[in-house]
């Protein structure tokens, strides 16, 4: 019996509407250019109005369909164009099956350019976690049994953001969602308006001890602007501080974590155990936060065995996406062995999940696994009315 290969590779770009932008309301002197696009005042980083990703289908010569999600939020055809022009051509007749070695392949093709992250390793993300998929499916087993058997039935969620104007609006917010189960609650500082230590005060006062409370710094500060900040945050026990500074400087990473007692993160933007492994070398961080949308499933496994020989804790991170790209990232962390907890973007995924089928959820804290054969989620008939065609 002739084996299955692989007949089309397909990017498809969707986007969402929501009704309050990532992270919260516009502030003073944001707006909204003509593409749908503003910059946060406070990071200095473009988002889209909209929750926008590339979907990857890969269709197998049984018919059989693979579905993989990258990154769409900023110039999506950018990976499109990737996927169509450079990914596609090298995949049309192959067999999927060793995934691992598949992304070692296509990752090759533009090393030598220096494309180690960025749209490349976005698009190449899509791809594998569609062809784990596919993998899971034509062999009739659910993908963590392809990574190495299930560790754990669920995954503790800590809630990711507080998208309101004032904060006595983030603390109500807070306040719900630790009544939801929630054990623990991420603010950011590119919207903390009142100050990031006021607003570190205000969430521990209300959440009482036995609710962790986390800070995205999102790189917008010095090292030695986030050393005194850190330190001034200390008081109210930080379960972690996030990005302390910007992405390219692993010496002032190191600095930072070599200096605070609270523990460091960082990683959602690392695509590669290449990226990885220099910063675990310097000490720059205890905890690593992989973002499967820039990893695809093959890299989220490295990283997670590769921080575990270091001694440094994994908590995944997750963002915008109508749910695909999570399901992967569940699956990575339940084979993955010690997995703390597993990010939660509230107004992202609770939102979006109507667009899929799945037995994926998070209720009362924690993160139930999706079932059935590859990752366990699938597109419904709704989410193609919000397709975007090229240059939109």
């Amino acid at each position: 019996m002739p084996s299955m290969t692989i007949r089309s590779v397909e990017p498809i770009v969707v986007a969402l509407p929501r009704e309050v932008p990532y992270l919260g309301p516009l502030g003073p002197g944001e707006s909204v250019n003509e593409r749908g696009y503003f910059v946060r005042a406070g990071n200095r980083t473009i988002y889209p109005v909209f929750d926008r990703s590339v979907l990857v289908k890969i269709t197998s010569t049984d018919g059989s369909v693979g579905w993989g999600e990258t990154y769409g939020i900023v110039a999506p055809q950018a990976v499109v164009a990737i996927i169509e022009d450079v990914l596609a051509p090298r995949l049309v007749g192959r067999e999927s099956d060793d995934v691992a070695a598949l992304w070692e392949e296509l990752y090759a093709l533009m090393r030598v350019r220096g494309h180690w992250s960025g749209f490349f390793t976005d698009a190449l993300a899509g791809v594998d976690i569609a062809l784990w998929d596919l993998k899971g499916k034509l062999a009739g087993r659910p993908v963590y049994e392809l990574l190495g058997g299930k560790r754990r039935d669920r995954i503790a969620a800590y809630a990711s953001g507080l998208p309101r104007a004032t904060l006595d609006q983030r603390v109500a917010l807070a306040l719900e969602l630790s009544a939801q189960g929630f054990r623990g609650v991420k603010f950011a500082a590119a919207v903390s308006g009142e100050g990031v230590i006021d607003e570190m005060r205000a969430l521990r006062m209300a959440l009482g001890p036995d609710v962790d409370v986390m800070v995205d710094l999102h790189w917008r500060y010095t090292p030695t602007e986030a050393i005194a900040l850190i330190e001034a945050l200390e008081p109210w026990h930080p379960y972690f501080a996030e990005a302390p500074c910007a992405p390219e400087d692993i010496d002032g990473q190191a600095e930072i974590a070599g200096r605070v007692v609270v523990p460091i993160a960082g990683g959602e933007e690392w695509s590669t155990v290449y990226q990885v492994r220099p910063r675990l070398a310097h000490r720059c961080v205890s905890i690593v936060q992989p973002e499967v949308a820039h990893t695809g499933l093959s890299q989220f496994m490295a990283i997670g065995r590769l921080a575990a020989e270091h001694g440094v804790r994994v908590i995944p991170h997750a963002t915008i996406g109508v749910g695909i790209f999570h399901a992967a990232s569940l699956h990575g962390a339940a084979s993955l062995n010690e997995i703390p907890s597993h990010e939660h973007q509230h107004s992202v995924f609770d939102a979006n999940l109507r667009f899929v089928q799945t037995r994926m959820r998070c209720a009362n804290g924690f993160f139930e696994l999706p079932d059935g054969s590859g990752l366990g989620v699938e597109p419904k008939p709704e989410l193609w009315d919000h397709v975007v065609h090229p240059w939109f």
